[in-house]
């Protein structure tokens, strides 16, 4: 049931994809106030928060029906990721954007760019830090 939902969902996805691709190549990216540049763009948004949105909610549904205490845990995991990111957007600047010639964004953006952006390096870091102990820990088992 899952396995079709989602197969479903990632074909329609594409599709629209593919939609606005060509929607873009067509209408011209730099025509008109770069409108097609902003629909793509606001398409990929709605892309990474769909998929979110479905992780979240089937990683959820998936854990209550199997292990209903699991949903503590998914909690704790959230509230972890949370507070990265409530640290990130606290510690970042929000400086200027170096070398942009247009008018620079307004201040909110630019915390959330440069909050974006260390969570990034954050999870990237975390990511290789795991590759690396699962590695060992491999090795020293075997």
């Amino acid at each position: 049931m899952y396995a079709k939902v989602a197969k479903i969902l990632l074909w329609v996805l594409m599709a629209i994809s593919a939609v606005v691709a060509v929607f873009g190549f067509i209408y011209g990216f730099t025509n008109n106030g770069a409108l097609a540049t902003d629909i793509l763009l606001y398409w990929a948004y709605a892309m990474v928060a769909v998929g979110l949105l479905f992780i979240l909610v089937l990683s959820i549904y998936v854990a209550a029906k199997n292990n209903p205490k699991s949903l503590l845990k998914a909690g704790i995991v959230l509230l972890c990721g949370a507070a990265i990111v409530a640290i990130a957007y606290i510690v970042v600047p929000g400086a200027d954007a170096v070398g942009y010639t247009g008018t620079q964004p307004a201040h909110n953006v630019l915390k959330w760019t440069d909050a974006l952006l260390l969570i990034t390096y954050v999870a990237t870091a975390i990511a290789i830090v795991a590759m690396i102990a699962a590695a060992i820990i491999n090795a020293v088992r075997k």
